[in-house]
């Protein structure tokens, strides 16, 4: 047992608080001190006994949390105390009310709001985790401040999951990187959403997350000198111009290079822009301050050549999070391309803390911000309280992370939509009531369908009727959840009332099956009657679409918990001979047969042709509704989605060595035609044993070779060991894996 210096711990405490007032963003008057230290006295009495896994006191997990919303964020004392108060209610004897008469209705208001997402995610009765993401979002309703400190709380809780069980760590890492990173993404936290993704590829992949740390470590000092030198030649020219202002190295984060290398196929050495460089300038004068920007970029361009496609003026025209800056990349030194972002300390504030500097820039002005635009457009998406919940997240993804694209008005007004938006999205952006009477679209003077896709800098023009209605084809026509919620709730106002009475109609049936109708149970049919959302499995009953017989059957498949359905249905027969060998500790390396859970079951199952996994895979399985287990690979593109939003049908999965059963994989290899070349992989593949070509594609074009090889393989040792001989062939450039064909 480890003992515990009690006397140290104290210190350490008492420490910990000091260093939270020390690095508080916002200015503390006498009274927020006093408000944080009575919060900090309270969270110490109500967490006295508990310890965190790791064994240390639970208090330091509150005081980190207040400490990232005081910096990182930069909030104020009214959230620093509700973040030392956070889970109190949860884990303590403290109630909302005990908050509310120590230290008045607001901060309660944030507790009870924090407490609320804790219980909901503790919830396993909820059938979906997306359902929990939704009622989390609902909570910005009450209070954006209650997102804000929950995104701390997950940040120092991913910070400290070493001591975690594996599988917890894949979920909760997953559902970070699966709703939190875009969510922080989106309120314009930059820095927090890259601890975020960092964090989140160090527990889905932790084989490439540690060779990417090892390799930036490898070839740290070379890109720091290589900095060095850039900025020591932009330096001389900024000080000539007596531009005040400080150049940092910011090196890319390790899940974008991850992102890269994913993305192009291409080795951790092929990511040439692995570093940017930062020019933070101050502008006393805010009418010079777009001046100088330009001013710097002038200096910038005179030194190093630039890339005009890769221009980003964020300046002219900020994104909707209030992220303002000139990106700049340019060819440096040894023909390495550099990205140069170029900031005023305003500009450089509002990209560190997003939402907190974004109204400390404010100075009262009345004018909506981007920001603001959108929390009050997902108010308003959150009023549809019928979407289904995987849409609803979807839907949400989708306009958190998504790029943007500015088009103007007839009159010239420039508006902000997403990437692949269309015309009849930007009518809705108008006003919903000009959207629901769209009859038609003029992009750039051009009649143009309702689906254009819309481009930067295109000027649109709403054609409008009274007469004209939404119909079910617009679900297709739109992207936004905007147009999406306000088309489908044009659409249901015909079906709700039958719903209304079929909802009555349904809870008395299934009271004669001896089953109370909540929302677990509305859920569970929804995905019995493969339906999407609630509505129309209550209009469906309305109308009498689903008999009574449907619904014994449902209370019948009830009784069986679902995981237990699928093994009884699907279970192999096997001799106690083979099951003996299952259980053997030691695997050899021709492990090829799968096998499932901690007791190694042995179940039918079929390999996702998503990412075509092989023997020797890092491996998950997914229960799936009607195809039994799909096998899909941990890096799988899907598998944060499925494993965020349904941890409850992942089956954990290893390859074992049993059978002799042949798998095909199909490579693609490039290179430079020397002479020789096809007669050398042919050599090289049917000397690797165990190994039979079953087509081979070859072809030049102008001294380039390109080949594609589909081989019959027992497991990945193999394959990677062929791959490896390959790349030592004279003239070959890249072997890479094909994992969707």
């Amino acid at each position: 047992m480890i003992e515990i210096d009690l006397e140290k711990e104290n210190k350490a405490i008492a420490q910990e608080y000091k260093e939270l007032l020390r690095i508080s963003y916002q200015t503390l008057s006498d009274d927020d001190k006093k408000l944080i230290r009575k919060a900090f006295d309270v969270s110490v009495e109500a967490h006295k006994d508990q310890r965190r896994k790791s064994g240390e006191a639970y208090i330091f997990h509150p005081i980190a949390v207040a400490k990232i919303v005081a910096q990182e964020i930069g909030l104020g004392a009214t959230s620093i105390a509700a973040a030392l108060l956070h889970d109190v209610v949860e884990d303590t004897l403290m109630t909302v009310q005990d908050i509310d008469r120590l230290f008045g209705p607001k901060i309660a208001q944030l507790v009870e709001g924090l407490t609320k997402i804790s219980l909901v995610q503790k919830d396993l009765n909820a059938s979906l985790q997306a359902e929990n993401f939704r009622k989390m979002i609902l909570t910005l309703n009450d209070d954006v401040r209650v997102i804000l400190i929950k995104l701390a709380d997950r940040l120092h809780n991913m910070q400290t999951m070493d001591s975690m069980q594996e599988d917890k760590q894949t979920k909760i890492a997953s559902e970070t990187l699966y709703i939190y990173a875009p969510l922080a993404h989106r309120l314009g936290l930059y820095n927090i959403k890259t601890k975020l993704e960092d964090l989140g590829l160090k527990y889905t992949e932790p084989a490439i997350y540690n060779e990417i740390v090892s390799k930036i470590k490898e070839t740290k000092e070379e890109q720091d000198e290589y900095i060095k030198d850039i900025s020591e030649v932009l330096k001389e020219s900024l000080d000539a111009e007596k531009i005040d202002y400080v150049i940092k190295g910011r090196p890319k984060s390790i899940y974008s290079i991850r992102r890269k290398m994913k993305a192009q196929n291409v080795s951790f050495d092929e990511v040439y822009d692995k570093f940017a460089l930062r020019i933070v300038y101050k502008s006393s004068n805010p009418h010079d301050e777009k001046f100088l920007a330009w001013k710097i970029y002038s200096i910038v361009t005179d030194h190093y050549r630039p890339s005009p496609s890769r221009l980003r003026d964020w300046i002219s025209s900020p994104k909707s999070t209030g992220y303002e800056a000139l990106h700049i990349t340019v060819m440096g030194p040894k023909g390495r391309w550099v990205e140069v972002q170029v900031r005023s300390e305003r500009m450089d504030e509002i990209a560190e803390k997003g939402y907190a500097a974004h109204y400390k820039y404010k100075n009262g002005a009345t004018e909506e911000s981007g920001l603001d635009v959108w929390l009050n457009l997902l108010k308003e998406a959150l009023e549809n309280s019928e979407t289904n919940a995987v849409d609803f997240v979807e839907d949400f993804k989708m306009n958190l992370y998504s790029k943007e694209i500015f088009v103007f008005t007839p009159k010239g007004e420039i508006k902000s939509l997403p990437k692949g938006a269309t015309s009849l999205d930007f009518a809705f952006s108008i006003h919903s009531e000009i959207g629901i009477r769209t009859r038609g679209t003029r992009v750039n003077g051009k009649l143009v369908p309702l689906n254009f896709e819309l481009k930067s800098g295109d000027q649109i023009e709403v054609i409008t009727s009274q007469h004209q209605k939404p119909t079910i084809n617009w679900l297709d026509y739109v992207t936004t959840s905007r147009a999406k919620t306000k088309i489908k709730n044009v659409l249901n106002e015909n079906t709700k009332k039958i719903g209304e009475e079929g909802k009555e109609l349904l809870t008395r049936k299934l009271k004669h099956l001896k089953i109370t109708l909540n929302e677990s149970v509305v859920n569970e049919l929804v995905n019995f009657f493969k339906l999407k959302t609630s509505l129309d499995l209550f209009y469906r009953v309305g109308i009498g679409a689903i008999e009574n017989q449907q619904l014994k059957d449902y209370a019948a498949q009830k009784s069986n918990t679902f995981i237990n359905f699928f093994k009884n249905k699907i279970k192999r027969s096997s001799s106690s001979t083979a099951d003996e060998d299952i259980h053997k500790p030691v695997i050899s390396s021709n492990y090829d047969l799968l096998v499932f859970g901690k007791e190694h079951d042995k179940l039918d199952y079929k390999l996702s042709p998503c990412c075509n996994p092989i023997p020797g895979d890092d491996v998950f399985g997914f229960v799936t509704i009607n195809e039994g287990i799909k096998v899909h690979k941990k890096d799988c593109p899907n598998a944060i989605g499925m494993q965020s939003n349904y941890a409850y049908r992942i089956l954990l999965a290893k390859w074992i060595d049993s059978s002799q059963e042949e798998f095909k994989a199909i490579i693609n290899i490039t290179g430079m035609d020397i002479l020789g070349l096809t007669n050398q992989l042919t050599k090289v593949i049917s000397n690797n044993m165990h190994v039979n070509i079953q087509s081979i594609s070859l072809s030049t074009d102008a001294g380039i070779f390109h080949g594609q090889v589909a081989v019959i393989v027992q497991n990945n040792t193999i394959l990677k060991k062929m791959i490896s001989n390959i790349k030592k062939i004279d003239g070959i450039d890249k072997v890479t894996r094909v994992y969707k064909t």
